[in-house]
């Protein structure tokens, strides 16, 4: 459906690759490398006036605006941006435009079609896309609406649903849960064995809560080159296993080991030299840590199989709420259409009053010439702010009356076109 972002009718387009069409190794091949240029290009090529590009690594999404926006020139353009052919570019691609692209965008802000259900990251990532196309120029009056309202209402669904309640991922519950037993885990110390995907995400939420860890791998160049990119300070393995014995307090596990690493017998003997507890999250698939060593005296073991437990809980928890988020979305979608449908009707009722200003001050000046002397200068004053009053009194009524039924109306363009030919004004 048609979504008038104003009298010239300029229409509200989006052109997406996501998680949801395409895997992963495809998806990458669409990411705009330089995205300053990829804006230019697509408002020179793609027949649009306003533009903003959303790239993160679950999709590369392109929102416009354009009179008559010409969807094979967009995707010519996104096509010799990337160099991939035309035809690989449309097969992958879904296209939305109207209101079908304003839901889609309220549905992203809301954390509906993301990855995870009701994820925060999303929201900022849409802020951030937002801010480098405005302060760039590249979005300009309808988008920056469009976005502004999407991104509260995002925020608003979050606010009045759990929709982004508990831990949806594995690492990050682990962290949550390590942080709700300890009331002064900030003092302690804390080691994290592995140079993954899921130490990565163990890591980027300790560095989230701003906890300092060790990190180590098989290799120190590993538990190097993950601390430099993620998180963490970087020790050998050897000398993490001598902490474990000493002072550490928490131990995270996440790795591919075949085999365990922490055994009962090794954990046992350091036991015997520590006078205060060791929590354990074996976050590893196989489990690299030996399940008898929960049996042992001042040492908690949380295994993965536990916290996938509790996030598919969360999982669930998160999934009733969408139809609460939806019921928000769809009063919010109202509101904004009607905001949009009166944006579209400003610019023929100020040219309506522009012109019956125009005539009041032509018919204004010709009252006063024929007048000649015989009124004072307060007099003419009292006459002009008389003709403003009277323009005014004539045209509020039916043109307040014309706002509220723009609102209503599905014939929009038909019904500012007869407001205008009444006042035989041009469409402006």
């Amino acid at each position: 459906m048609t979504l008038y972002l104003g009298v010239q009718s300029s229409q509200f387009v989006n052109i997406r690759v996501t998680f949801k069409n395409s895997p992963i190794h495809i998806l990458e091949k669409f990411a705009f490398k330089d995205v300053f240029d990829a804006h230019q290009h697509l408002l020179n090529l793609a027949d649009l006036q306003e533009c903003i590009i959303l790239q993160t690594c679950n999709r590369v999404e392109i929102y416009g605006v354009g009179l008559n926006p010409d969807y094979d020139n967009l995707i010519n353009a996104w096509s010799s941006l990337i160099n991939l052919p035309a035809d690989q570019v449309k097969n992958n691609i879904i296209i939305n435009d109207g209101e079908e692209a304003l839901k889609h965008l309220v549905n992203l802000t809301s954390g509906l079609d993301s990855l995870v259900v009701g994820e925060d990251q999303i929201l900022g990532q849409v802020k951030r896309s937002l801010e480098f196309s405005r302060k760039n120029g590249f979005a300009g009056p309808n988008l920056n609406i469009l976005f502004d309202k999407t991104i509260k209402i995002g925020s608003r669904v979050r606010t009045l649903t759990g929709i982004n309640k508990g831990s949806t991922s594995v690492g990050s519950m682990a962290v949550n849960l390590a942080y709700e037993y300890f009331d002064d885990i900030k003092e302690k110390e804390i080691l994290l064995i592995g140079s993954g995907e899921g130490a990565s995400l163990i890591a980027k939420a300790l560095k989230q809560r701003n906890m300092k860890f060790f990190v180590t791998s098989r290799t120190f160049e590993r538990a190097r080159s993950f601390a430099d990119t993620v998180a963490g300070s970087p020790i050998p393995f050897e000398t993490a296993l001598e902490k474990i014995n000493d002072n550490i307090d928490i131990v995270f596990i996440s790795t591919v080991a075949p085999y365990y690493l922490l055994t009962y017998e090794r954990i046992a003997n350091m036991m015997k030299n520590r006078n205060k507890g060791l929590m354990i999250f074996d976050l590893s698939n196989p489990r690299t840590v030996e399940d008898k060593i929960a049996t042992l005296n001042n040492i908690k073991l949380v295994n993965i199989d536990q916290i996938s437990e509790i996030v598919e809980k969360n999982v669930g928890r998160r999934k009733k709420e969408i139809q609460s988020a939806e019921k928000i979305i769809d009063d919010e979608l109202i509101a904004i259409k009607e905001i949009l449908k009166r944006k579209s009707s400003e610019p023929a009722i100020i040219t309506i009053f522009k012109n019956a200003d125009s005539i009041r001050n032509k018919e204004f000046k010709k009252a006063l010439s024929l007048i000649g002397n015989r009124v004072s200068d307060d007099d003419v004053k009292i006459l002009e702010q008389f003709s403003y009053a009277l323009v005014e009194g004539i045209l509020s009524t039916p043109m307040n009356n014309l706002r509220k039924e723009f609102t209503s109306n599905k014939n929009e363009n038909e019904l500012i076109n007869l407001a205008l030919k009444l006042f035989n004004y041009e469409k402006p």
